[in-house]
């Protein structure tokens, strides 16, 4: 349950209309009804019925819906007192290194200004090792990029990005293209995360698909020294789009100084998605709750204003 949802119900009974609250909402009406009848799946109940006259609560729609009101106030006056400035704490945050190249400033400056009491953690590492200090509450949150049913975290998917070859313009093999799928990359020489990375499975099972074995001559897990090795024409590698910026390719084009391109793949498999993961929610101080909260607002903002290449934010909501 979420509290979105929450505020959905609570305008659509305080309305008696779907359509007048999807407006106020700015929501299609089709995804305001999925969004309540989510919740009502959740509840096991039915909460609305409708009536000529408009959408009323049933009994226990009007119960739900005196509790959701009151679960509002209290946390709109959370975030009064947090934004007042008594927000204060430690926080720990996991990043993956393509990940924090493009959220871990923005995502630092928007909590200076929100939440200035609070001090910040930011531990850059491989995901699997992210995951590992996660489970020994050695982080608060972390950016991951798949999740365990069976651990206790509270899991929210923040964004989609499509992954891009990246290499040497003068690299043999290298598409002339802006797109290119799989298939098209033949014996390229590649750079790739080890076997365990999740990355490294999309690659593999991508060219699966087509019949066919990548060819990898080199593995690198840090993405600073497979950016020297890729720089050096060794091979090209195949990365998220929140690598770009941090290495200055544009897409579909190529840097001035360095002449690496970025070529977006468009198999249907080639994108990876984001899953912010934190500790349960009761085991999370104030601080950590007003940073999960910052964290998605700026990373989906990236994705919005296209600042974050090959990224939809729009999942999971």
């Amino acid at each position: 349950m979420e509290l979105r949802q929450l505020r959905y119900f609570v305008r659509v009974v305080e309305l008696n209309s779907m359509g007048r609250a999807a407006i106020e909402l700015d929501l299609a009406t089709s995804t305001l009804s999925q969004q309540i009848s989510r919740l009502e799946g959740e509840l096991s109940t039915r909460l609305l019925q409708r009536r000529s006259t408009g959408v009323f609560p049933t009994d226990a729609g009007l119960d739900f819906f005196r509790h959701a009101q009151l679960i509002l106030r209290q946390v709109e006056a959370a975030a009064s007192a947090a934004q007042q400035g008594r927000l204060s704490g430690l926080v720990s945050i996991g990043l993956a290194g393509t990940t924090a190249a493009m959220l871990a400033l923005p995502f630092v400056t928007a909590m200076r200004a929100r939440y200035p009491a609070v001090r910040l953690r930011i531990v850059e590492g491989l995901a699997g090792n992210l995951e590992a200090l996660l489970n020994s509450r050695q982080l608060d949150l972390a950016i991951v990029f798949q999740a365990d049913a069976a651990r206790r975290w509270t899991v929210v998917p923040l964004l989609d990005e499509h992954l891009f070859l990246l290499g040497s313009a003068g690299l043999p093999g290298m598409p002339d293209a802006d797109e290119a799928s799989v298939a098209e990359l033949g014996d390229l020489p590649l750079i790739l995360p080890s076997g365990t990375h999740t990355l490294r499975n999309l690659v593999l099972d991508a060219f699966r698909e087509v019949g066919g074995m990548p060819n990898v001559v080199l593995e690198v897990d840090g993405a600073g020294t497979l950016m020297d090795v890729v720089r050096a024409g060794v091979g090209a590698t195949i990365q998220p789009g929140s690598l770009l910026a941090r290495v200055g390719i544009p897409h579909g084009g190529t840097s001035g100084a360095d002449g690496l391109r970025a070529i977006r793949l468009r198999d249907d498999v080639m994108h990876r998605t984001s899953l912010l993961a934190s500790l349960p929610d009761d085991e999370l101080s104030t601080a950590a709750l007003g940073a999960r909260v910052v964290l998605v607002e700026v990373a989906r903002e990236l994705a919005r204003s296209g600042r974050w290449p090959g990224a939809n934010g729009e999942i999971g909501q």
